[in-house]
């Protein structure tokens, strides 16, 4: 595993420790439609693109599918907790959106 790979996955790791959630399984691998995925049971993947992509955009993605752990859509609540954890991370999705866009 490179240390780009593991140093994100400790970021998943820490990020999901401070959220209060737990992840059973963690990948990162191709993913040609999204950022990222998560089921119900704790299995996340993360699109092998994010590792180079700046720190607080790989944030933006690692709590927004960690806190579909607790909340399954993206309404008040999940936005609330967006917020408490990152602030201002409608910036940082524009910013995501900006750097590079999946292919529909």
């Amino acid at each position: 595993m490179t240390s780009q790979r593991t140093a994100f996955k400790n970021r998943v790791r820490e990020w999901s420790a401070r959220i209060g959630v737990e992840v059973v399984w963690l990948g990162i691998r191709p993913m040609r439609r999204k950022w990222a995925s998560c089921s119900t049971n704790g299995h996340l993947n993360f699109n092998d693109e994010l590792l180079s992509l700046p720190p607080r955009v790989q944030d933006y993605v690692i709590v927004h599918e960690l806190l579909h752990l607790r909340v399954p859509n993206h309404g008040k609540l999940w936005k609330s907790l967006m917020r408490g954890y990152l602030g201002e991370w409608e910036v940082v999705r524009e910013e995501l959106d900006e750097l590079t866009a999946l292919p529909a």
